[in-house]
């Protein structure tokens, strides 16, 4: 194990890689973590954390025993990079979180509304003037997860349709797609009716 240490082999290869796989891991935990502070998820926050902290403290303790190793210093810098790059595919998979979708159209307001309601989604127009003349706005708060859905339901009725998409940190009431038996998913809407016409 000795020679294995003192070879120029983990030296020049082996310790660089696992410095530069740390660093990709506590980068991506460290995305995560931000962006579960900014969701209020108070206890996946820290433990993520933590292991980010201990990890980091892995890393930087190898570069500092090898001052003099060049490819600790390169290995190091390429793991932040990466990291960060990984991290954001990472949370696009996970799509934590609700966001708020704005749709602005002169035409087709009605079709699209109540096609995303036919899909689950709660909806809210609002009649307003645009630098052009009149626009209905609507509203909608979707799942994340869902987004490229939504987007490309407002594609396929009204390509021409201005909207914008901020994020919400929680929601307290709302209308989702709620998944059925097979997997799919039923609006809570849906549901509500079915109960009601059962009685």
């Amino acid at each position: 194990m000795a020679e294995l240490l003192g070879s120029p082999v983990f030296t020049w290869v082996i310790l660089p890689l696992l410095i530069f796989f740390a660093r990709i891991l506590d980068v991506s935990l460290g995305t995560i973590r931000i962006i579960f502070v900014s969701k209020g998820k108070r206890f996946l926050a820290p433990l993520l954390g933590f292991f980010e902290v201990l990890i980091w403290l892995l890393a930087i303790g190898q570069v500092m025993q090898h001052l003099t190793n060049v490819a600790t210093y390169l290995a190091y810098a390429g793991g932040f990079a990466m990291g960060n790059y990984v991290g954001i595919l990472i949370e696009e998979k996970l799509a934590v979180g609700v966001v708020v979708l704005r749709i602005i159209t002169v035409k087709d307001a009605d079709r699209l509304s109540q096609t995303l309601i036919a899909h689950g989604y709660g909806v809210t127009k609002v009649q307003a003037e645009g630098s052009t003349g009149p626009v209905t706005v609507i509203y909608t708060i979707i799942k994340r997860k869902n987004l490229p859905e939504v987007v490309q339901l407002i594609r396929e009725i009204n390509p021409k349709a201005f909207f914008s998409i901020e994020d919400a940190r929680t929601a307290s009431e709302g209308i989702f797609p709620a998944p059925k038996p097979d997997g799919t998913e039923r609006s809570y809407l849906n549901r509500l009716k079915l109960r009601k016409a059962a009685k």
